[in-house]
């Protein structure tokens, strides 16, 4: 039994294409595999957790959202060594994403950790934190 683990956390987006865009590659190069896929939800699987991505209806995208409300401030995942946290930085500089706190990067995250910040398209921080 997998007792207070994380079965599954469900994210709604505001275009599903360009998330599932994003979240795609940068969750199979962390190991998850696709898992689910609906017309409007798609989700990767790890061991027993998984992430879906669900389309939010139209009449709900009018406040768009933002990491400092009440809610999700971010999600942190780990890496495999900081030499996967530079090639995934260097991917995601490729496909213009946008990277958070570049003047402290990598150790943003402090003395200690080796991380890159970065922004999904809905601005959803996320977090890669290579082994200490």
């Amino acid at each position: 039994m997998s007792k207070g683990l994380i079965h599954h956390i469900e994210i709604y987006v505001a275009n599903l294409k360009d998330s599932i865009d994003f979240w795609g590659w940068l969750l199979e190069e962390l190991g998850y595999e696709v898992f689910q896929t609906w017309e409007l939800v798609k989700s990767w699987k790890l061991g027993e957790s998984y992430i879906v991505f669900v389309q939010a209806e139209e009449r709900f995208l009018d406040v768009p959202y933002h990491r400092c409300r009440v809610g999700l401030n971010h999600l942190a995942f780990h890496a495999e060594s900081r030499e996967q946290v530079d090639e995934i930085t260097k991917e995601l500089k490729q496909k213009g994403v946008n990277i958070l706190y570049s003047d402290e990067h990598p150790f943003a995250g402090g003395e200690g950790y080796y991380t890159v910040y970065f922004e999904d398209p809905d601005r959803i921080k996320v977090e890669l934190v290579a082994p200490k």
